[in-house]
């Protein structure tokens, strides 16, 4: 076996005939079949050879892969965006992964600037609500009629 590195991380690779099915995978990584063959439509994921009258056997390094994937998707990179970190990976590019990482920042902080205007007008919103008695119509259904 040979093993592979993923940052700090050690895997053991294992032998193409006695590697993952696609279904190991998809439940070694937390997700369906479906989504490791989109994936691999989207060139995410390599699509291992099938040798004639066998079935396609993933190894360690198709999970490493796939588990870099969802974890680019759980802070909030977009597939497009993963699949330039993957090119990206291939060599020594950080200061470009740097500079994609400090962009993604950047919308993310423009986002959690505009869910706190979001925040602060719906909580001014219900307090208006809270304000008015029954029968006098409600702000927040007059606020996006207006």
């Amino acid at each position: 076996m040979k093993t592979s590195k993923a940052g700090s991380a050690k895997l053991q690779v294992q032998n193409p005939e006695t590697g993952m099915t696609i279904g190991q995978l998809a439940s070694a990584g937390g997700v369906n079949v479906e989504t490791i063959r989109y994936y691999q439509r989207e060139k995410l994921l390599p699509t291992p050879k099938r040798f004639p009258g066998s079935i396609r056997r993933y190894d360690g390094e198709e999970l490493i892969r796939l588990m870099f994937i969802k974890r680019a998707q759980a802070i909030g990179f977009s597939l497009t965006e993963i699949t330039l970190l993957l090119q990206l990976a291939e060599g020594e590019h950080c200061a470009e992964t740097q500079v994609l990482a400090e962009k993604k920042l950047g919308v993310i902080k423009q986002k959690l600037a505009d869910l706190r205007a979001i925040e602060s007008a719906l909580k001014k919103l219900i307090s208006a609500c809270r304000r008015r008695g029954s029968g006098c119509g409600c702000p927040i259904i007059e606020s996006l009629i207006s």
